[in-house]
């Protein structure tokens, strides 16, 4: 029988709790790759919601082109995104969040508070563990 821990499912059995991958693990690494999250928070704030590929660029410290345009096709694709193509001369292309995307803020929002919060203690044990190992 299947139970629950933090909405994560997993299976008791007679060695103990089994935990296996699932679907939304994809999900889970998307969120925790280095720039998505710097990606839909720029978006959050930005004026009308929308902005163009060169003000995602400028607006996201260190971020490349390549880097960018993947975090980009990944949102859209699984539909956090939405990419907006306007056929004048030259092109315009502009991004937004989608509904579903915008649902999300609230959650990254208790994940990088937390981060925050926690961040100079993580950094205090990170050295402690490697001091004891040298």
């Amino acid at each position: 029988m299947a139970q629950h821990i933090y909405g994560r499912p997993y299976e008791e059995t007679k060695h103990g709790p089994l935990f296996r991958p699932c679907a939304p693990h994809s999900v889970l690494a998307r969120l925790g790759d280095k720039w998505t999250i710097l990606v839909m928070s720029h978006l959050a704030v930005a004026s009308g919601h929308r902005l163009r590929f060169s003000e995602l660029m400028q607006g996201i410290e260190g971020i490349t082109q390549r880097m960018l345009t993947l975090t980009l096709r990944n949102l859209e694709r699984d539909g956090l995104l939405a990419r907006h193509y306007f056929p004048e001369v030259p092109p315009r292309v502009e991004y937004e969040l989608t509904v579903m995307g915008a649902s999300m803020l609230p959650a990254l929002e208790g994940f990088t508070s937390w981060i925050r919060d926690h961040w100079p203690r993580i950094e205090e044990c990170r050295r402690a563990y490697d001091e004891a190992r040298k």
